[in-house]
């Protein structure tokens, strides 16, 4: 009893409904699935207010497709009616909704994705506080978050193979949205089926049906196919969303624009393998076009990047070209500027060589110049002959002779001096040499007098260069 009050007071906490004993009567009609019930309770409360809305009537024109009359309507946004405005679970579930018609003259649809993740939520906390107890009385399997939506979908594929053999679709083992994705990248429409293990004709829809040779062939051939249990989360949400009221229940779906997907065409109740494969062989020949148009337009893509990636590998590669060129011109002028800068060191080294050697050779000239002068003027006036003046006669390696005049009592030094003051050698480079006998007057003697010497009062000496 416990468990029956919980589930009523959730109930009217989501729905806002205060009357216990309405409650309590919706909640009994539905087998107290809880669940159920407030899925009951939103689609009734759609139609009143479809039926009873200001706003502008819903488009219910027709549209004419292979001699059949189907519906063509569209939902905006629901809001709460006379009854006070609704609780927070009512505004989830009721979040945008449109059905519209598709291009390919077909009864489509775009389904907005909130729906989808608003009944996950209320899902999700329902199981979360235990209050999603199965029909008729038994627990039914647990609701999970979105996110194991690839585990629901390998249970289902695993249970039906079980029940009903492998000889089917190949139900993908995945989430709906990565199914849907998949069909996308495929080019391919997405095949859903909505398993509902309750309804009596599930098993001969199956059985019959679904595991028909020739349907599974084209169905595997043509489509991506999804399947999902209505007991479970996934599945009991794609059930909402795509409005399913009689079962079993088949669609062919789409993806669209803004995270939508488009509704091609439902199949609703029990039908033969000819009636399903008739109706899959229309939609797939009414939406060849757009998948062509789709593959097209996807490999015109591809090849647009693949255009641009190859114009800008030769971008780069000329523009890497270039930049090498540009790196070698600066390096080359780079490499003759420090050539040029090199040669203009050494040539200002050369010139600063040379005017420093030619000042330095003034500079020992002018020095020369200077000692020959003083040593000119230590010689002193070339005295007159007479018995105390020796006459001194030097011949030089060139064969050119000079001769002089000195005090026999002059020092041999004079003699050098007066060589050195004609300018003709270079001081220290020479000695002076007599003949008979041979004499070298070096710098031993040059203290010594001229007649102290043995050359007064005249002599005859010419000069030896130093080796």
């Amino acid at each position: 009893m416990g468990d029956m009050a919980d589930k009523l007071a959730y109930f009217k906490a989501i729905t806002g409904v205060e009357d216990s004993e309405l409650c309590t009567e919706i909640l009994s009609a539905h087998g107290w699935d809880l669940e159920l019930a407030i899925s009951a309770f939103i689609s009734e409360n759609n139609r009143s207010e479809a039926a009873t809305s200001s706003e502008p009537p819903i488009d219910n024109s027709t549209s004419y497709n292979a001699g059949t009359n189907q519906d063509h309507r569209e939902t905006g946004m629901l809001v709460a009616g006379g009854g006070g405005p609704p609780g927070l679970a009512w505004k989830l579930v009721t979040l945008p909704f449109s059905i519209i018609s598709g291009s390919l003259g077909l009864v489509s649809g775009a389904i907005g994705l909130g729906v989808w993740a608003a009944s996950g939520v209320l899902s999700y906390s329902l199981g979360m506080i235990g209050l999603n107890s199965g029909r008729n009385g038994h627990a039914s399997a647990p609701l999970v978050s979105v996110s194991a939506s690839a585990q629901e979908a390998m249970a289902f594929v695993e249970g039906f193979d079980r029940e009903f053999g492998s000889t089917r679709p190949n139900f993908v083992s995945e989430g709906f949205m990565d199914a849907l994705q998949r069909s996308r990248h495929a080019y391919k429409l997405l095949f859903v089926y909505l398993h509902s293990p309750d309804h009596p004709d599930t098993p001969v829809f199956c059985e019959r049906t679904l595991c028909n040779e020739a349907l599974t062939a084209f169905v595997n051939e043509n489509f991506v196919a999804w399947g999902g249990s209505i007991r479970a989360s996934e599945g009991f949400k794609m059930s909402n969303s795509l409005k399913a009221s009689r079962y079993p229940f088949c669609a062919v779906v789409m993806a669209a624009t803004n995270q939508r997907i488009a509704l091609l065409q439902q199949v609703e109740g029990p039908r033969s393998p000819e009636e399903l494969l008739t109706v899959l062989q229309r939609v797939l020949e009414e939406s060849a076009p757009v998948l062509i148009s789709a593959r097209l337009e996807a490999e015109e893509r591809r090849t647009n990047i693949r255009l641009r990636e190859e114009q800008d590998a030769a971008y780069r590669a000329a523009l890497e070209a270039d930049q090498a060129r540009e790196r070698q011109r600066q390096e080359e002028q780079e490499r003759l500027a420090r050539e040029a800068a090199e040669t203009e060191r050494k040539r200002k080294e050369e010139e600063e060589a040379r005017e420093r050697a030619a000042r330095e050779a003034a500079e020992r000239e002018a020095a020369l110049a200077k000692l020959r002068e003083e040593k000119a003027r230590s010689l002193g006036p070339e005295p007159e002959k007479g018995p105390d003046v020796t006459q001194v006669l030097v011949r030089f390696p060139t064969g050119e002779r000079e001769g002089r005049r000195f005090y026999s009592t002059a020092r041999i030094q004079s003699l050098y001096d007066y060589v050195d003051s004609l300018g003709s050698l270079e001081m220290d480079s020479y000695k002076l040499v007599s003949n008979f006998p041979r004499t070298v007057y070096g710098s031993d003697k040059l203290e010594m007098s001229l007649k102290e010497a043995g050359l007064h009062p005249q002599a005859s000496l010419f000069i030896e260069l130093n080796s």
